[in-house]
């Protein structure tokens, strides 16, 4: 309630609103370093995520990439189809959960800066400003992913006297993301449960260089050199020097009982029987019935893989497969575990973040709209990938041995053969299976398109993105087309702006303006 007002309400729910004038006073907070922990606390789950955690996550991650479907929404479709508009309900969502989250950071870095006693170490002022700048980077790195150009809000209070706003190119808004990052590399702590630490920020920070590394080539071209040396240093402190591992069980990354992991450097956090919008929504998606649902009501929205994604997974690579979407006979002994386990009986469906019933997962309060999994939004997978891809950089292919010692960590934890020499097409590939259903594979499109925009629209006009059935004998069956796809162009890696945002500020159609750092 504390940071209640960064999020700016109003008939809109614009992030351009003004922020209410009557608020709970900081006045007697921000006084000591427990103080500091609650207020950051506060950031990583809950309403600032909820929504975006639920609507936006996996059908931009996933469905707009073309691994995913959704039948009965119709937002979901457009994505699904490339016929995006400025009034679609999950792009509008998008928008104003990250400017949610960005206000609330916002709100909590001036806080501390304005009301924390000197009597609070300076360190532990400048960690929880690091956590707060981290999360902010999350955000404003997603928006340019989105939409590119964006406005850049680093202090809410300004949009009192001058609400309307112009966007900043997106060069700055990958720039001003990479600065809180450095910033929350130098002083977050090493280890943190539950918590970023500063390999998260490492491993973030070598996320956004890596992509706006190809910015520089306008669509085909060779990526900037510094930026890849930069994630590739960034990646590989976090390979080299953190101390962290892989967790040995693939499956076990989406359980519960190991929230919060050594391979998860960020996740969100929640917590069982919360409200509407305010836990974890995941398991709304699941394609079961009430022997695997929390509170006895079945999933409500069958999200389900494309053939597209089903075709991804080689000859052995059933660990991920399974722990990531189900096929028809597949066995989860954790799923109604008190009941003797869960087989599927149906024809595809979500693996990935459904958990199972109250029993299973050791919470007596979870409900269908509060699941207890922290999901995570970056993992030391990813890092080592990411670093592969950097050493690589814009060769066509590497065999350097620090690049396929960690692809093969990957690789081999699947129950896959290592590899001698890496190309980008086996990397690209490696991506889509391991982060399958995490949000991710939007993201290695766009970055694609960056310096290979012929290329990533290939890979998207080439994609079956039709659903498949699997029967009891392992026979699969394509099915026909959701709706008529629109092809993909150079348009599609680029989100409109929300039409309500523009109807309320005008300005967010001119010309973006350079930011002042």
């Amino acid at each position: 309630m504390l940071f209640a007002g960064a999020c700016m309400a109003g008939c809109s729910d614009s992030f351009l609103d003004r922020p209410p004038l009557s608020q709970i006073s900081a006045d007697n907070f921000y006084q000591t370093t427990n103080d500091l922990r609650l207020a950051t606390a506060a950031l990583y789950g809950g309403k600032p995520w909820a929504e975006w955690n639920y609507t936006c996550y996996l059908p931009i991650g996933e469905v707009l990439s073309g691994n995913m479907a959704v039948n009965y929404w119709g937002d979901a479709v457009q994505l699904h189809t490339f016929s995006v508009s400025g009034s679609n309900e999950i792009m509008i969502a998008s928008w104003k959960s990250m400017y949610k989250i960005i206000a609330h950071c916002n709100v909590t870095i001036k806080a501390i800066q304005e009301k924390a006693p000197a009597s609070i170490p300076e360190k532990d002022r400048n960690a929880a400003i690091a956590e707060a700048k981290f999360l902010r980077a999350y955000a404003y790195y997603n928006l340019a992913l989105q939409w590119r150009d964006v406005p850049i809000i680093e202090d809410n209070t300004k949009l009192i006297n001058a609400p309307l706003v112009y966007r900043n190119t997106v060069e700055d808004v990958y720039r001003f993301a990479a600065n809180d990052l450095l910033f929350a590399a130098e002083h977050l702590p090493a280890k943190d449960a539950g918590r970023v630490s500063t390999w998260s920020a490492q491993g973030m920070l070598a996320k956004v260089y890596l992509t706006w590394a190809g910015l520089d080539a306008k669509g085909n071209g060779p990526r900037n050199q510094a930026l890849l040396d930069s994630a590739k240093l960034h990646a590989g402190n976090v390979c080299k020097q953190s101390g962290l591992s892989l967790l040995p069980n693939y499956a076990d990354l989406f359980k519960t009982q190991f929230n919060d992991n050594q391979e998860s450097l960020f996740a969100l956090q929640w917590a069982a029987g919360a409200g509407w919008l305010e836990g974890n929504m995941l398991q709304i998606y699941s394609p079961g019935g009430a022997e695997i649902s929390a509170a006895g009501q079945a999933g409500w929205f069958a999200i389900s893989p494309t053939y597209d994604l089903y075709k991804q997974y080689q000859v052995g690579d059933s660990l991920r497969r399974k722990a990531t979407f189900m096929l028809k006979g597949d066995y989860y002994p954790e799923l109604n575990a008190a009941g003797g386990g869960y087989k599927f009986n149906g024809n595809t469906g979500l693996k990935k973040h459904i958990i199972g019933t109250r029993v299973d997962n050791s919470a007596p309060t979870m409900s269908l709209t509060s699941s207890t999994e922290h999901n995570a939004l970056l993992r030391l997978a990813e890092v080592y990938l990411i670093y592969a891809e950097a050493v690589m950089g814009n060769n066509p292919s590497t065999t350097n041995a620090d690049a396929l010692l960690y692809f093969n960590k990957v690789r081999t934890r699947a129950g896959l053969a290592p590899v001698t020499s890496l190309d980008a097409e086996t990397l690209f590939r490696e991506r889509r299976v391991e982060l399958a259903a995490e949000g991710h594979f939007w993201e290695d499109l766009v970055r694609l398109s960056y310096y290979n925009e012929p290329k990533a629209i290939k890979k998207l006009n080439e994609q079956e993105r039709i659903l498949f059935t699997y029967d009891d004998k392992g026979v699969v069956t394509k099915g026909d087309a959701l709706a008529a796809i629109t092809p993909a162009n150079t348009t599609t890696f680029k989100f409109p702006i929300p039409s309500p945002e523009v109807t309320a500020n005008p300005k967010l159609l001119e010309a973006p303006v350079p930011y002042s750092f």
